[in-house]
């Protein structure tokens, strides 16, 4: 049994409350349990309780053990001397608070009824290798809660992603067209270069292409130089494009002192990439877009349909990149695809405009940037396939975003009762659909 086992009795009381008394036989009537809390500090808040004759107020903590109390340090917390009941599988020990007072306790195990627990421990315990702890269960859960709770995960998902932009956000002094080049920049390494092109927009700050966004050669000459791929070789030595954006960056990187901030070509990843993938050829596609598209994050915003993103996302890249994959090598080059454009929406654009949305109280922006999913297709990897064979509804790109929510956030780390269908599971084992 895990201690989340026991959050979720408590929540929603499923235990024998005949006679309930505390570890000292002091006679318990919970009349609020309280609600989770998800920051630091005791499990549940707000709980009400009446120990004895006395009503109490205040929060109440959880643990398998009584004395993971002080495994926990929570006799030295201060945060913890709000709590008004240890709610314990097995009491081994007395806790008290920091003025040594002593707190009352509640041990469950033997009120635990034994086929809520096998139900619990038969999801949990599913082998590693189950792609899905409930798996074999499915058929007994109605098919709207499983419908449900894939929504609740997209809505999660999209939320997560809104956070972090706007934690970008803050950390650019709250500029939103700063905040839309950061993660276009790093949107555009799909994976295996996000990391170096996230660096790269640290490294040439949008207050420097600004200034030349309507001269390509100069704009070129910033994001190549930076990113490390004007570099002289055996490749390049008589490229004539490339020994002009040299001379270009050479100027412009001590007017800017752009010097110490530039990447190393070592620092960018080709390893089973295909051609269409390296690095260059997707800095190539963003210098195209840098300098077609002066004002990135209002276009973003005003777009009203994938149709018109799609059409932001098809600036051309200059010549150049569209005839070589990497400086000095030569290769007809496509443009970016649609399947990677539908990434950009994905990743980008929606938790881009969710997050203005929420920072200046537009919940109608909110809704129609989170149904762009629905005009998207949806995608197919090894997780999303699992949930479709066993019945999940998989036909936009809305229900991928759940599934993989699903995946990450409750079925990988087994997080089963915090999820409505293992939920569902623990509750009835035989429910019809």
């Amino acid at each position: 049994m895990r201690e989340d086992f026991l959050h979720y009795v408590w929540q929603h009381q499923y235990f024998d409350k005949a006679d309930l008394r505390t570890a000292a036989g002091e006679e318990i009537q919970v009349l609020k349990p309280g609600h989770r809390n998800a920051d630091a500090g005791p499990d549940f808040l707000n709980a009400r309780l009446r120990l004895g004759e006395v009503e109490w107020n205040g929060a109440v903590e959880i643990h398998l053990r009584a004395s993971d109390w002080a495994r926990h340090q929570h006799q030295t917390d201060p945060k913890y001397d709000q709590v008004i009941l240890h709610v314990v599988g097995q009491h081994d020990a007395d806790v008290a608070r920091t003025n040594g007072s002593l707190i009352p306790a509640l041990a469950l195990q033997s009120r635990l009824a034994p086929e809520l627990l096998a139900r619990y421990q038969a999801l949990v315990d599913a082998p590693a290798a189950a792609p899905l702890p409930c798996a074999p269960l499915l058929n007994l859960v109605p098919e709207i809660t499983r419908t449900m709770m894939a929504e609740r995960a997209l809505l999660e998902r999209v939320e997560r992603k809104a956070d972090d932009v706007m934690a970008l956000h803050q950390h650019l002094g709250q500029d939103w067209e700063a905040t839309a080049y950061h993660a276009l920049m790093a949107a555009f390494g799909f994976q295996k270069n996000s990391e170096p092109l996230a660096r790269l927009a640290k490294a040439l700050p949008l207050s420097v292409l600004r200034r030349h966004r309507h001269d390509q050669r100069q704009l070129e000459a910033l994001l190549f130089g930076q990113a490390g791929f004007l570099v002289e070789n055996e490749e390049t030595t008589t490229d004539e494009y490339i020994r002009d954006l040299r001379q270009e960056y050479e100027f412009l990187r001590h007017k800017y002192s752009l010097v110490a901030t530039a990447l190393a070509v070592h620092e960018w990843n080709y390893l089973r990439l295909r051609p269409a993938n390296f690095p260059p050829v997707r800095l190539g596609q963003l210098a195209g877009l840098l300098h077609a598209r002066p004002a990135l994050f209002d276009a973003l915003l005003t777009a009203h349909s994938v149709a018109a993103l799609a059409e932001f996302f098809q600036a051309p890249a200059p010549a150049y990149w569209r005839a070589h994959f990497r400086p000095g090598r030569p290769g007809k080059v496509p443009g970016l695809g649609k399947s990677s454009i539908d990434l950009l929406i994905t990743n980008v654009v929606v938790p881009l405009r969710v997050a203005y949305a929420r920072y200046v109280g537009q919940p109608s922006l909110v809704e129609s940037s989170v149904a762009l999913l629905s005009e998207l297709p949806a995608e197919h990897n090894q997780y999303t396939d699992v949930y479709e064979a066993l019945g999940f509804a998989h036909r936009t790109a809305s229900d991928s975003q759940g599934l993989l929510a699903l995946h990450k956030n409750y079925c990988a780390p087994r997080r089963c009762l915090h999820c409505s269908i293992g939920s569902r599971l623990v509750q009835q084992p035989r429910v019809a659909r």
